[in-house]
């Protein structure tokens, strides 16, 4: 279920869907940022793996993080970065929140 809560928020194989949430996030991070978006941050992520149905197989599945895999690997890379939590907001918990179906913490 976790592909198809990303690719019903926006982020789609042909890309992300106009007024959808993804596209709401894009603008957002894109006026953060000064203009653009940054490879890794949760839109650029989240595309990705929307363009390949990949977030559970990723290890962002409907029940959380699987151990071992490239998510958990995401989440303790941010969770170091960050004096070891993970930082709500960021790309980890965005990500995850999007695949449960949720809207990432923005509403």
């Amino acid at each position: 279920m976790s592909d198809q809560n990303v690719h019903n928020a926006g982020f789609t194989p042909s890309g992300i869907r106009g007024g959808s949430l993804a596209s709401s996030m894009m603008s957002q991070e894109a006026r953060a940022s000064g203009g653009g978006v940054h490879s890794g941050g949760p839109t650029a992520t989240l595309q990705e793996m929307g363009a390949r149905s990949s977030t559970h197989s990723s290890g962002f599945t409907s029940s959380g993080i699987s151990s071992g895999s490239q998510a958990s690997q995401m989440m303790s890379q941010e969770a170091r970065s960050h004096g070891g939590e993970t930082p709500s907001g960021g790309t980890t918990s965005i990500v995850q929140s999007i695949s449960m179906g949720g809207k990432g913490g923005r509403h």
